[in-house]
Order: C-alpha cells, then sequence, then structure tokens
C-alpha cells in the first residue's frame, strides 16, 4: 500500500482527506467542501464552507443561489489546510474547472475533475500536474471513443445551415460550458448571425460574456417567431411543447455520446455533433502516459477499460466507484 493512500480515501460522501478534514467533489452536504467545477453532480448545495475557483463559485451562486453554501472561498495559489497543502490547476473542462492537487507525507494526489485535452475558447486549458497518483475521470473511457477535431463538427453544422436555409437548426447543448462552448467555436468560425438561445441557457452565456469570452450576438428563442436559423437550448427542452414552435427544424445534438450511432438514432437526431468538454480514450492514455504517476484511480465513467489499460502500461491502477456523478453525463 502506498503511503500516499491515507491522504484521501473514498467515502459515501465522495473523497475525502482526514488530514485536511475536507471532502472533494462530495455528493451530499459536508462540513467542508473542495470543488472541481460548476455541473451539478459535482457542486451541489448546502456544504458548509466551499473552496473553489472565483468562476466556479460565481457559477455555483448563479446556479443554487446566494446561500448555496455557509461560507465560500476562492482558492489562490497554494494553500494550508490541516496537515495538507493543496492548490488548483486548470482542467480544460469547463469556465472555472480545476484539478485540486493534493500534497503531504512527501506525496502528491492530484484529482482531475472532469478534464479534456482539446483546445476550448471559453476557458483556461488543461495543466499536467506531474503527481504520485493521478485520479481521472473515464467518462469515455473506451477506445471507441475517439473525437474529431472540434472545428469539423461546426463545418458539418455550418454545412447543413447551407443546404437547408430555409429549416431552423435547434443544436442540444448542456446549459452550462457546451453552449458556450459551441457558439465560440462557431464565431471563431467566422458565423457572425444571431444565434438564438433558449430562456435556461441566458444567465450563464450573460456569465461567460462578462468573462471575456467572445459569443457574439445571442438573442431569446422564446418568441413565436425566431428570426435566427440557429437555436442552442439545453436537452430538456426537446421534450416540451417549446420545440413545437419551429416549423421542420433540424434536430442536433452536440456530446461526445455521439459517437455512437444508435443513440443518435434513439434521440431521433438528424445532426449529431461529436463535440465533449471530457477526454476521449487517446486523450486519456495519453495524459496517463504523459504524467506517468505511479498509481492511477478511477473516479467515475467506464473503469474497467482503464484499469485494464493500466494493468497492461504496468501502471497499478484502482477503481474507487464512487457514485452520484453521472447526473449530467450527457455533459
Amino acid at each position: 500500500m502506498m503511503r500516499a493512500e491515507p491522504l484521501l480515501f473514498p467515502t459515501d460522501a465522495g473523497l475525502f482527506c482526514s488530514e485536511g478534514g475536507f471532502h472533494i467533489d462530495p455528493v451530499k452536504p459536508v462540513e467542508r467542501a473542495l470543488i472541481t467545477h460548476g455541473h451539478s453532480d459535482h457542486a451541489r448545495w448546502g456544504h458548509g464552507a466551499v473552496l473553489a475557483t472565483r468562476q466556479t463559485l460565481d457559477i455555483m451562486r448563479l446556479r443554487m443561489g446566494e446561500d448555496c453554501a455557509g461560507s465560500m472561498q476562492e482558492a489562490q495559489g497554494a494553500m494550508r489546510i490541516g496537515g495538507v497543502e493543496v492548490a488548483f490547476h486548470p482542467a480544460g473542462h469547463v469556465l472555472g474547472s480545476a484539478q485540486i492537487a493534493v500534497m503531504g507525507q512527501g506525496q502528491r494526489i492530484v484529482v482531475s475533475g472532469d478534464y479534456t485535452r482539446q483546445p476550448n475558447p471559453t476557458c483556461a486549458p488543461f495543466e499536467p500536474v506531474s503527481c504520485d497518483i493521478f485520479v481521472t475521470e473515464a467518462t469515455f473511457g473506451l477506445p471507441v471513443f475517439r473525437f474529431p477535431d472540434p472545428a469539423t463538427q461546426v463545418e458539418k453544422l455550418i454545412a447543413s445551415m447551407a443546404e437547408f436555409p430555409d429549416r431552423p437548426h435547434l443544436i442540444g447543448a448542456y446549459a452550462l460550458g457546451k453552449a458556450q462552448h459551441l457558439i465560440a467555436l462557431m464565431r471563431e468560425a467566422g458565423y457572425d448571425a444571431p444565434i438564438a438561445i433558449h430562456g435556461a441557457l441566458k444567465v450563464l452565456c450573460d456569465y461567460y460574456a462578462a468573462q471575456g469570452v467572445e459569443l457574439g450576438e445571442l438573442i431569446p428563442a422564446t418568441a413565436d417567431a425566431v428570426p435566427a436559423q440557429l437555436v442552442i437550448a439545453p436537452p430538456s427542452a426537446f421534450a416540451s411543447l417549446w420545440v413545437q414552435r419551429f416549423r421542420d427544424p433540424v434536430i442536433g445534438f452536440a456530446s461526445g455520446w455521439m459517437t455512437v450511432r444508435a443513440r443518435a438514432r434513439q434521440r431521433g437526431v438528424e445532426l449529431p455533433l461529436i463535440l465533449s468538454d471530457h477526454v476521449d480514450w487517446p486523450m486519456l492514455t495519453g495524459t496517463l502516459t504523459e504524467l506517468a504517476p505511479a498509481e492511477v484511480w478511477v473516479t467515475h465513467g467506464t473503469e474497467d477499460g482503464v484499469i485494464r489499460w493500466c494493468e497492461l502500461a504496468q501502471i497499478p491502477a484502482r477503481p474507487l466507484r464512487l457514485v452520484g456523478y453521472e447526473d449530467e453525463a450527457e455533459e
């Protein structure tokens, strides 16, 4: 057993550090929580004290209210908590997302949260941090998941809009991160027409824009006649009456899960866009190769595939089988 293992261990609330008296991304209210990012399966209401990046704290307040925690503190540089030191490093997942490094007993454990290695114009890129134990997600932890360059998916969307100029294009994209990522990629590709957004996206789009993310002109997709060919909405909107106001729409969905054609067909998706804010198989295994940790822990997702890869690479690995991190698996 490695000396560092007692620094963090899994509990029913999530990973716990006894020497620091805190949990990382706990799935139930705890006394002290360190939060990697603002998605609701990682950032939950009701903790006594929260430590996170400034942008994650802002996003938590926007999504859950000013009283979402007893107290909230911005992570700044290396910080001492009890008998350990902690530091937050960019994860590249969504605005404000971070990996959390926990250091003590001469060891460093890095908890990735959710992360990606693909460039994302809406947030700081993943920062490799050398460590003894790397705690990774495995949302797309199988060799079948190999994501294309995001620019090709934007080209696919723009080509469809040119082919069907009279059909509105309704694209499902998760409200935090994915919607803004898609909009920013469209702007980078030179698309400068107004983009309509569902009301559920407005608060977070406004926040991203205030943080300097170039989203261009956004208009509400609430009127009976929406003067925009491109409309972006959260996946839940496609099961509501809202979608019926659009005549003969092209239904699209932006997700890493669109790699699986059967899932796209099951959803009735005419235009699947493979766009993810998570690592795919080459990015995940490439990260493990680059970091070369003494041990790998897998928190959630398709753990068995990653564990097997680690065995073949002769890297000790263990599945933590943490529950509660699949609520927003459509990412």
